[in-house]
């Protein structure tokens, strides 16, 4: 036996012997384990189990799709009057004083639109209810335009199979129950809509600290300036927005004017309205205002549907493209696919974030992505 090299003193061999005849000799001895059996069943229960499991998470998040949209929505609005309201607090004011002051402008600005537009928009709404008789008598005399267009298409029978079953009282019911759903639907909507925003407005600071706090301290900074050029520029794609939206209904105000037709103001603002709606918004204004121009004569609609159709072409590939690349320095390429992609995946939601989505993306690829392939 050899010394122990600490302690100096002789190791003693611990291994077990056994006595014989002869010499005595050593056995190596290892624990013996029990052989491992496979169970088909534990495997084939605990992969049923997980996929259940997996299958009742993604049918969880499916149908949170409509509240995960709302609260993203809530989010974008809350983040793009950030600027104003971070302009205010540079100004010297409290940061829960600065967003009543924004909340306060933006009712005080939809009151007096709705002042300025309700009476106007509600006299030719009027006449324009007024006006659906007559209409209706167009359609049966066969020597009116409107009737030769019902003697072709047979749009008033094609309305009433729409109805439903006929116009029975379960079909009416039917009806009302699901118009009475709807507007319980949308109210609710607007209310969480309004309530989160307004909550995240005031705490987007305590918010931004608390998300800040995931990246490491050494690469912190860098990560603040970022998400600060998102959130301005998103500020600014949302003003561009409205700038469109506004132009959109001028144009329709002032060719309705041009032409003669009824209900120029409620047309624009309804144009306007709805080119706010990425993509189809404008489309579906300009399809109302050319019906509504079939009651002058089917020149003057099929003017006005030449002249939305060429109008859409100038939004789409001038007007949004400049002002978003003025905006938010985006590529009117980038712009077109973003908004594209954004209306599949989350539709109306997804339409609106998808531009600054593409700023964020952009804004990451020259801060850490480009610059390393770039020196490789």
């Amino acid at each position: 036996m050899e010394p122990d090299a600490h302690t100096g003193n002789t190791a003693r061999d611990l291994t077990p012997t056994r006595r014989g005849s002869g010499p005595r000799t050593r056995i190596q001895t290892s624990e013996r384990r029990p052989p491992q059996v496979r169970s088909w069943f534990r495997a084939g229960f605990a992969l049923s189990v997980g996929a259940l499991l997996a299958w009742h998470a993604v049918d969880a998040v499916l149908q949170l799709t409509s509240l995960l949209t709302l609260l993203l929505l809530a989010a974008f609005i809350a983040v793009s009057l950030e600027p104003v309201v971070a302009w205010l607090v540079r100004r010297g004011l409290r940061r829960a004083c600065s967003v009543a002051v924004v909340v306060c402008a933006l009712v005080v600005a939809l009151t007096g639109l709705l002042a300025v537009v309700i009476p106007p928009v509600s006299e030719e709404a009027t006449a324009l209810v007024d006006a659906v008789p007559g209409w209706l008598q167009q359609l049966h005399d066969h020597q009116s335009t409107l009737g030769r267009i019902e003697d072709h298409y047979h749009l008033v029978e094609r309305a009433k199979e729409q109805l439903g079953s006929g116009g029975s009282a379960s079909g009416v019911f039917g009806g009302v129950l699901g118009a009475g759903q709807l507007l319980l639907s949308t109210v609710t909507a607007t209310v969480i809509v309004i309530s989160v925003a307004l909550y995240v407005m005031a705490a987007l600071p305590v918010i931004k600290a608390f998300c800040y706090r995931f990246v490491p301290r050494s690469r912190r900074l860098a990560v603040e300036e970022i998400t600060e050029e998102i959130l301005n520029r998103t500020g600014r794609y949302m003003l561009g927005n409205v700038v469109t939206s506004a132009i959109a209904g001028l144009a329709t105000f002032a060719w309705c004017a041009a032409t003669d037709m009824p209900y120029a103001g409620a047309l624009g603002v309804f144009v306007a309205l709805m080119d706010l709606v990425p993509m189809v918004g404008s489309t579906i204004g300009g399809l109302v205002v050319s019906l509504v121009a079939l009651s002058v004569s089917l020149p003057i609609a099929v003017a006005t549907a030449g002249f939305y159709i060429a109008f859409r072409l100038l939004e789409d590939y001038l007007i949004m493209p400049k002002a978003m690349k003025f905006v938010v320095d985006v590529h009117p390429i980038v712009t077109v696919v973003a908004v594209l992609l954004g209306g599949a995946l989350l539709g109306l939601v997804g339409a609106l974030v998808a531009v600054p989505a593409a700023v964020a993306l952009g804004l990451v690829l020259d801060e850490y992505v480009f610059p390393r392939t770039d020196n490789t």
